[in-house]
């Protein structure tokens, strides 16, 4: 799933009935599973200089990288952090650690060949989905309309519960982003 769906949605799902710190809460929470990738491709490419080509297709599934994603995308790390916020009570810390668990659980089953070691530290397995977010071999064609969907009614809902003006901006720019997204993965991007 794309990364402002995952925000959206997130946010949707984690922060309803909340206030406005509980949402942002959410809305780190669903992208803190990404953000190794943002932090290393990023700097891979704007920093170092180095080839996409050689970003995504060998640096992407190296042994350093898929450790670092094995860790932030780890179920059963996520899944304590989420324990421990529960039995505080903490609401901004249940919103972050079930949002980064929402993300993962979206992710779990869309990722064909790109995916995640999800039960780190206990199995560096991957689950090779049939299904891709993304990739048009494996399903993106109707899967990337309905991600569309979902984002789209997540940011009406957040919408709807009227958390002032910078949430206002923040979640249309995610939802123009998701939406802009989609378009490239289905009418530009070819897949593998």
């Amino acid at each position: 799933m794309n990364t402002p769906a995952h925000l959206l949605i997130g946010a949707a799902v984690m922060g309803r009935k909340s206030t406005r710190p509980v949402v942002w809460a959410a809305i780190a929470g669903a992208l803190l599973p990404d953000l190794s990738l943002y932090l290393l491709a990023g700097s891979a490419l704007y920093i170092f200089g180095i080839a996409p080509q050689v970003v995504f297709d060998e640096l992407y599934f190296s042994h350093n990288w898929q450790t670092i994603f094995a860790i932030d995308n780890s179920f059963l790390i996520w899944g304590g952090l989420f324990a421990v916020a529960l039995w505080r009570g903490a609401p901004w810390a249940i919103a972050l650690t079930g949002a980064a668990l929402l993300h993962l659980c979206f992710d779990f089953p869309l990722h064909h060949d790109d995916g995640r070691a999800h039960f780190w530290p206990l199995t560096g397995w991957v689950f090779e989905s049939p299904l891709s977010y993304w990739d048009r071999d494996h399903g993106a064609m109707w899967l990337a309309p309905v991600e569309a969907v979902a984002a789209s009614l997540a940011a009406i809902t957040l919408w709807q519960r009227r958390f002032g003006w910078g949430l206002l901006v923040l979640i249309t720019l995610l939802l123009l982003a998701e939406i802009w997204i989609v378009r490239q993965w289905l009418f530009f991007f070819t897949g593998s």
